[in-house]
């Protein structure tokens, strides 16, 4: 490969890199919303997965059956998680154009 090749392949290598610092901060500042039992618990997560909030409507405490609503956390919570994954990948097919390159995987 010739020496302006290689010099040109890194400055693409920092500009992708650069737009990938910015997709971070991006994902980390969006958020998702899961929900469950028809709106009564809901999960916030930003688009890196993290769960920022957790609301759940008073209704649906009933301490006679807790397992319904650990269900519904847990429901929302993956609710809220893919949403957050799907909205990752739609950003890293953005910043690579829809490129398949192997093993490039999202860095979080």
């Amino acid at each position: 490969m010739a020496k302006g090749g290689l010099g040109d392949m890194m400055k693409q290598f920092q500009k992708m890199q650069a737009k990938m610092e910015e997709m971070q901060a991006k994902l980390e500042q969006t958020q998702v919303e899961g929900t469950s039992g028809g709106g009564m618990v809901k999960v916030i997560a930003n688009g890196k997965q993290d769960i920022l909030e957790i609301k759940i409507d008073p209704e649906v405490v009933n301490p006679d059956d807790v397992e319904m609503l650990q269900d519904l956390i847990v429901a929302a919570v993956n609710q809220a998680r893919q949403k957050a994954a799907e909205l990752q990948a739609s950003q890293m097919q953005e910043l690579t154009g829809g490129l398949n390159i192997p093993g490039l995987n999202l860095p979080f």
